[in-house]
Parts: C-alpha cells; sequence; structure tokens
C-alpha cells in the first residue's frame, strides 16, 4: 500500500518557526510590520519544508479572500472560444492579472457576466456572494455599466474599470484610445493617403466613440476629410460589410484602420477577392496586435494595445487600496504603441 504523502500546512511552518499561525500568515501576504528577522526566520521555514501557501491560510491573518474577479463579456468571450478565432485579450488579462496577483499572494479568477442581461445584477451578486472577492476587475462593456458600478460601490468592493475615463467610484484606467488611432491615422496621413476609411466597433463600446474622435482629429488637423466612416460589432462579417463600403464609396478608401483584428482579417480577404493588392493599393492597419496578424499576408501594421500591463496595474491599484495606500491621480494611462509591418505603404 502506497501512503500519502502528508502534505504541509501553516501549522507546521508556525511549529517550526516558533511563531504564531497569523505571524506565519502576515509575511506569507507580505503585510507590512513583521521585523526582519522574524520574515527570515519564517522564510526559513517556509523553504525548509516546502510549505505552499493556500486561500485558506491566508485568509486565517483577516477577513480577506486574496481573490481578485476580472469580469469579461460573456456572449463575445463564448463566441470567440467556439469559433476558436482566439482570445487573445482574455489571455493578455490573464498574462497582466495572474503574474501580479501571485506577486502579492493572491488569486485571479475570471467569470464571464452579460452585460445584456436583466438579470445582471443577480448574476453579479451570485459571484460576489460565491467568490467574496476583495476586489474586481471591469473590462468593456462592463467598465462603462453605471448599474455594475454602482452595486459594487454599494458592496465597498474594491474594483478597477479598463477601458474608462469616466470619473466616480473604482479605478479609471485606459490606453487612451483616442491617440492611438490618431497614431494610425497619422502614419498614414504621413505615406501620402488623404482617403482614409476607419471601421469603428460598436457604440456600446465607449472606446468605439474615442477611436472615432482620434481619426477625425488627425484628418481635420490635416485638412482631410472625414467621411469615410463604417461601424462593425468586432466581428468578422461585420469588418467586410464595412470594408465594402469604404471601398465602394465614389472616391474610395486608399487606407483603411479597423478597430479590431477580426475586422481587419475581413478586410484583407475582401481585398485579396477583389484583386486588391495590400499595401500597393490599399494600406491596412489594425487595432489588438493578436499573433495572427504577424502571419498574415503581408503582416498586419497594428495598434499593440496594452492589456497585459493595464490588467497588472489594475491588480496593484486594488491591492494597494487594500492596503491603504493613497490613490494616484486618473484616469491612469498605459499608453499603446503602433507595430509597423508590411500592410502599410506610401500612397500611389
Amino acid at each position: 500500500m502506497v501512503r500519502r504523502r502528508q502534505a504541509v500546512t501553516i501549522k507546521h511552518v508556525a511549529a517550526d518557526a516558533g511563531v504564531s499561525l497569523q505571524t506565519v500568515s502576515r509575511v506569507v501576504n507580505k503585510e507590512a510590520g513583521v521585523r526582519p528577522e522574524m520574515v527570515a526566520r519564517v522564510q526559513e521555514a517556509i523553504d525548509r519544508l516546502g510549505y505552499v501557501p493556500s486561500i485558506a491560510a491566508q485568509r486565517m491573518g483577516g477577513s480577506r479572500s486574496y481573490l481578485i474577479v476580472a469580469l469579461n463579456d460573456r456572449e463575445r468571450t463564448i463566441a470567440d472560444w467556439r469559433a476558436r478565432e482566439g482570445t487573445d485579450w482574455v489571455d493578455q488579462m490573464l498574462l497582466g492579472g495572474m503574474l501580479t496577483c501571485a506577486t502579492y499572494g493572491y488569486r485571479m479568477i475570471v467569470e464571464l457576466v452579460d452585460t445584456h442581461s436583466d438579470h445582471i445584477a443577480r448574476e453579479l451578486m451570485g459571484a460576489i456572494a460565491a467568490l467574496q472577492p476583495d476586489g474586481v476587475i471591469l473590462t468593456p462593456p462592463h467598465s462603462e455599466n453605471p448599474l455594475i458600478i454602482d452595486l459594487l460601490e454599494a458592496q465597498r468592493i474594491s474594483f478597477a474599470r479598463i477601458g474608462s475615463r469616466r470619473a466616480g467610484a473604482g479605478f479609471a484606467l485606459t490606453m487612451d484610445d483616442e491617440r492611438a488611432a490618431q497614431l494610425a491615422t497619422k502614419h498614414l496621413i504621413a505615406l501620402g493617403h488623404q482617403r482614409i476609411g476607419f471601421i469603428a466597433g460598436p457604440s456600446e463600446y465607449t472606446l468605439s466613440g474615442w477611436r472615432i474622435d482620434g481619426w477625425r482629429a488627425a484628418m481635420a488637423a490635416a485638412g482631410l476629410a472625414d467621411d469615410l466612416l463604417a461601424r462593425g460589432d468586432f466581428g468578422y462579417a461585420s469588418g467586410r460589410a464595412a470594408a465594402a463600403a469604404l471601398l465602394d464609396a465614389a472616391e474610395p478608401a486608399t487606407a483603411i484602420i479597423a478597430s479590431n483584428d477580426q475586422m481587419s482579417l475581413a478586410t484583407l480577404e475582401l481585398c485579396r477577392e477583389r484583386g486588391i493588392a495590400v499595401p500597393h493599393d490599399v494600406s491596412l492597419i489594425s487595432f489588438d496586435n493578436t499573433p495572427i496578424v504577424r502571419f498574415t499576408h503581408p503582416p498586419l501594421t497594428a495598434i499593440d494595445q496594452p492589456i497585459a500591463d493595464l490588467a497588472a496595474r489594475a491588480v496593484e491599484l486594488i491591492i494597494g487600496e487594500l492596503a491603504g495606500r493613497e490613490a494616484p491621480e486618473q484616469p491612469i494611462i498605459v499608453s499603446a504603441k503602433l507595430e509597423l509591418r508590411q500592410s502599410t505603404a506610401p500612397r500611389r
């Protein structure tokens, strides 16, 4: 009979170090106020015994759960999973959020909530009751949903709003979408393009409007018309229809900026079907910069969204508030950048 090795618990560490359970918990949770020599003694016991902290052990130090919940849009996330089109946005959020949580002894869990649901309050309260998180990260479009914001504020839960500039409760973080769209537009203007089309995202996402504003501002500064605007819903089919409208205009676009990679890929495919060479005939810029745009033909120039950095910063802000640190000036901006590849070229 094989006997299972007994798991090392916080009690074993406390006994080995000759300290209380609360002291071990405070060291594990990296709390302030523990003498350096005591931290060293506890850490030596942890290393010697091979102890791996559990959430239950962490909770012994107080009323915290040491959980941070990230709320993502259910409908869009599941649609991407089922279509097997990739969810790099979610992956990058997990990268930044989980690694930063681990640094502070926290865990991050992702919950999917339908922002259009009539039962959104019940769904959210159910998740909060089950998980009792110390903090919540809201992603678009949840980050601009007043019902969710008011509910979290009423529950006195620390939360961060990615993709939001709105004043009020919670930490507002943005990649400055308006500036990002200006970067893309100015790049095309510098290449000599004047008929620059823009495929916007759905209006329920506030950032869609910011990107339109950035495109329009850059066009106006150059004295160019901003009549080539089409809307999509971030899906492939909508991107194809929007691209067709821009290419079929009386004075068609010689360059197109699409607000996400799916709509950019649809534009690229439509151009291929019509015998329009990218970038020889039409230049193309995408938002997102997911891995797939590096392997298209040609590889797409794209706005790189700093999702991992935004999620990491959101976690730090939540944990900082729980520790009583003063909040920084808001909105907090983690700037996007333009990744140049082979899908843009001087206008012929």
